[in-house]
């Protein structure tokens, strides 16, 4: 038998394609046959023989970022200068940086990736001088931060940079403590995340908390959230891959399962105590779905009351719904209206379409009620009363409609209040509720851009301290209340206004 040819393709490895330079242990790698020479395929530190990697300068076996991370550990322990023996300054800085993988014969160069970081570091720091801007007169940092489209992600850096903005939710995260999610011998190690871990190996709430804390701290232009987007495919099957998705679908999946993450808790620690140590937080607002509440219910809950009347005999039925989100139709006469100045008559308002789902409504042939009085399907009425207002309104615009051989957009303009949404004139029993607890002020706009839910474009719109921010993935810039107004909203997040005089209303 022949002896195996050695492995000539390496500088086309994960690194990238390697310029001479960049290539300084050609000859000696070409000497080696085969991937590991006296030992078997293990890591020689940790025994593992999960994803080995060959030192292709000392053909040492050890195992990848994946697993314990100590092939990236042997080329870390290679960079400090050793004082025993006589090298020169190129030699130190180039020695063991190059690895092969056992099984696929790919090769990566760590120098070569650790030198594009270094370059990427140093445009993000020089790039943090463009985040002054002026305001009265001084200069002033700009500590928003944009998340990095990781292809076609940007439905979900829309939804997180709203959410980041909504101040009670996004504080509750930010001051959970940290979950170690490994224990025992591993405690301390830096977990690396690979698709062949379980999902008991990770943690929504964590990653949703951490990527909460990058945002607003100024320290960098952009975040990536490639760790939160990793746990997103793992719990959320709808959303892996790179295709578009629907930014509202999105948000629903996200807030329902850090519901239930945080009412089961994590690694047996269940973080809905700091729920009910949270005096912000009190019972009265509590809406209970699908068990104990929750800070997503607690803020984003609300309560319907779903009425229905027999057109036959007049047998009244109703039904309680929670929610955390109202979507509204947009209003069949308003639906060839583009934009805010492009065709003269009346204009869709927010309104328009609160009132098109409050509306006594009849319900149509494939509706049809079972009463129960009648003891078969009927005609019937149906109408929406909204028991209990959230403290964080969430309103989605329906801007997409099945035909029947393709989802449209609608794409009429849609005017809302930036301030003094009054909510009251749609509850069920408005004479119980004060004069200001029914005014709401806008937080966060997300607006989709193009023609269809599978393309397009993501961005959104949030207040932060006062001033308003437009967010396009990674690109924040400072925008106006006009601006904000114009947009042709699909999401709208507003706030519950405290008790405040002179309040603007619809």
């Amino acid at each position: 038998m022949q002896p195996r040819k050695p492995d000539v393709s390496w500088a086309a490895g994960k690194g990238g394609i390697l310029p001479r330079s960049a290539r300084p242990h050609r000859q000696s790698c070409l000497l080696l046959r085969g991937p590991s020479t006296g030992r078997s395929r293990s890591c020689w530190m940790c025994r593992s023989n999960k994803s080995p990697w060959v030192c292709l300068t000392c053909s040492s076996v050890h195992c990848g970022r994946y697993v314990n991370g100590h092939a990236k550990k042997h080329y870390e322990d290679a960079q400090i200068p050793m004082t025993n023996h006589k090298k020169t300054e190129k030699q130190e800085k180039v020695q063991h940086t190059v690895c092969m993988d056992c099984s696929s014969y790919s090769t990566y160069c760590s120098a070569f990736t650790s030198d594009r970081h270094r370059k990427r570091k140093l445009l993000e720091n020089s790039s943090l001088n463009s985040k002054l801007l002026k305001v009265n007169g001084s200069t002033t940092a700009l500590c928003a931060t944009g998340l990095r489209n990781l292809g076609n992600t940007c439905f979900m850096n829309a939804i997180l940079q709203s959410l980041s903005n909504i101040q009670q939710f996004c504080c509750y995260f930010k001051e959970l403590p940290a979950v170690e999610l490994r224990n025992g011998k591993t405690a301390g190690r830096r977990t690396y995340h690979t698709r062949s871990q379980g999902d008991n190996n990770v943690s929504l709430v964590e990653e949703f908390r951490k990527t909460l804390c990058a945002l607003w701290q100024g320290s960098q232009t952009a975040f990536s959230p490639e760790s939160l987007f990793y746990v997103v495919w793992k719990i959320m099957p709808n959303f892996r891959g790179y295709q578009q998705q629907d930014a509202h679908e999105f948000m629903r999946y996200l807030l329902d399962h850090l519901h239930l993450e945080l009412q089961g808790g994590f690694n047996g620690v269940s973080r809905s105590v700091i729920l009910q140590e949270n005096s912000n937080l009190s019972a009265s607002n509590k809406c209970c779905i699908n068990g104990a509440s929750t800070v997503v219910t607690a803020i984003f809950g609300g309560i319907l009351q779903n009425e229905v009347n027999c057109l036959i005999c007049g047998t009244e039925s109703r039904k309680f719904d929670p929610f955390l989100d109202l979507s509204l139709d947009i209003p069949s006469q308003f639906r060839n209206k583009r934009t805010k100045n492009q065709e003269s008559g009346p204009m869709c308002t927010l309104r328009d379409c609160l009132r098109s789902f409050t509306d006594l409504e009849e319900l149509d042939e494939t509706e049809l009620y079972m009463c129960h009085k009648c003891k078969k399907k009927q005609k019937s009425t149906k109408k929406f009363w909204i028991q209990k207002l959230p403290k964080v309104l969430c309103l989605h615009l329906k801007r997409f409609h099945w035909t029947a051989y393709l989802r449209n957009k609608v794409d009429t303009y849609v005017e809302f209040p930036l301030r003094g949404l009054d909510m009251k004139c749609y509850l069920l029993e408005p004479e119980n509720s004060g004069p200001e607890s029914c005014l709401y002020d806008l937080v966060a706009v997300v607006v989709h851009h193009g023609s269809g839910v599978g393309s397009g474009h993501y961005t959104a719109y949030a207040a932060h301290e006062g001033r308003w921010f437009h967010f396009n993935d990674s690109t924040v810039t400072l925008t106006d209340e006009e601006t904000v107004g114009k947009a042709k909203a699909y999401i709208l997040f507003y706030v519950e206004r405290q008790a405040k005089p002179g309040a603007e209303k619809l």
